[in-house]
């Protein structure tokens, strides 16, 4: 009978072929829902509003604006716990690395330097 034996190992993002660029997705909008089995993230990418969004709005009512959706990801609910604390770790080095920036001040889920 083998003995069992303990591997450790890390996996990376590996691009197919070098120095092809994969296709980026802009989104500056991302929608969470959920299922009892995984989260979905929907990411889409509004526009600027402008007054014609608004026209014939009454003051103080509820307007709806559409978002063109560009991709949902699907993740199952037993890795939103590492996605988080990776998006966790990776706005604190973010912070660090362009807190003297100021597009990088503000609502970042954290204070303000």
């Amino acid at each position: 009978m083998s003995e069992k034996k303990s591997i450790n190992f890390t996996v990376v993002p590996h691009e197919e072929k070098e120095g092809e660029r994969v296709e980026s997705i802009y989104s500056n909008f991302c929608a969470v829902s959920h299922t009892p089995f995984d989260f979905t993230l929907t990411f889409c990418q509004m526009r600027p509003l402008s007054e014609k969004d608004f026209a014939g709005t009454p003051e103080g009512a509820t307007q709806t604006i559409s978002a063109p959706v560009k991709v949902k990801v699907v993740v199952p609910a037993n890795l939103i716990p590492a996605l988080a604390a990776a998006l966790q770790d990776n706005l604190r080095i973010y912070k660090d690395a362009y807190s003297n920036v100021g597009w990088a001040k503000g609502k970042l889920g954290g204070k303000v330097h």
